[in-house]
């Protein structure tokens, strides 16, 4: 299977990340849920931003094309709707077990 290309995050957004931590005091589990981003990730930052670092990050990543973003976009669909299919394929062999005669 494909990888997912990573998003891209604006310079501002990190600095405004790495500042719920530093200045706000939130750990980087407690940013990365109200963020919705990886802990990793957060903490990669925090580490460039102690290092002086942190206007470097990302720059060597080019923008997605439309292309790539749609793409991403169907590859998160297509798996969500997987899982749905999965879920309704178990619930009903389930009620199917349910209704036979002399299973309960």
């Amino acid at each position: 299977m494909e990888r997912i290309p990573k998003k891209n995050y604006t310079k501002e957004f990190r600095e405004e990340a790495v500042k719920l931590i530093t200045e706000g005091g939130l750990s980087i589990p407690e940013t990365g849920r109200r963020l919705t981003l990886p802990s990793s990730t957060i903490a990669y930052w925090v580490k460039a931003y102690k290092n002086g670092k942190l206007k470097e990050v990302g720059k060597q990543q080019r923008p997605l094309t439309d292309i790539e973003i749609e793409l991403t976009k169907v590859k998160r669909e297509l798996a969500e709707v997987k899982m749905e299919r999965d879920i309704l394929k178990k619930a009903a062999a389930y009620f199917a077990k349910e209704s036979l005669p002399g299973t309960r």
